[in-house]
């Protein structure tokens, strides 16, 4: 499977991954760099120095801003925004944009606001309209104006319980000092969970 572009999409970069389909009204630059099995929708723009890993949505209205880092399997909501300089003015440029990371398994609610310089950790969760002001631990739930802590999440998106159990997948997790890891176990010893 090649690459999709619709015919009234603006994409000067050769770096985008097979499968990876781009929608109307977006605009990619020359040097981002896009994975394998993506969808770019209508209205999105993307700057130069981005990275986007495998299997990434990118909804519509959302805008992508040198320094950005996108792991594999992340859902950006619509009109997410992202910021890239914490002192911007007209006309006057850093040396180097804020590098902002975005780890795998991310979602991004709609209208959610990123500042710049953060790590968002892997399979962690930002509710719609929340703002990001600091960096979030992996399997975390986030929401609020300042995004705020809510309990922790599995991969498969569930909140956990108490117990740090998914009701849904089965997964189960536990707390390494305060940094959330799933737990290692086999087929054979889930069923009996």
């Amino acid at each position: 499977m090649s690459v999709f572009i619709h015919p009234k999409a603006i994409v000067d970069s050769t770096n985008i991954g097979v499968g990876t389909k781009i929608w109307a009204f977006a605009h990619i630059l020359e040097n981002a760099s896009i994975g394998a099995n993506c969808n770019i929708c209508d209205h999105v723009f993307i700057e130069n120095d981005v990275i986007i890993g495998n299997e990434v949505t990118v909804k519509c209205g959302v805008y992508l801003w040198d320094g950005l880092r996108v792991g594999a399997s992340v859902f950006i909501g619509p009109n997410a925004t992202f910021t890239n300089d914490l002192r911007p003015r007209s006309k006057r440029y850093p040396e180097e944009y804020l590098r902002t990371i975005i780890e795998k398994g991310v979602t991004i609610g709609a209208n959610a606001t990123i500042i710049a310089g953060h790590t968002i950790g892997k399979y962690a969760m930002i509710g719609a309209g929340a703002v990001v002001t600091k960096d979030i631990p992996p399997y975390t739930l986030w929401y609020g104006n300042p995004a705020i802590f809510h309990g922790y999440i599995c991969n498969c998106g569930a909140k956990l319980h108490d117990n740090l159990t998914c009701l849904e997948c089965k997964n189960k997790y536990y707390l390494d000092g305060s940094i959330l890891k799933k737990c290692k176990i086999s087929n054979f010893q889930r069923l009996f969970l």
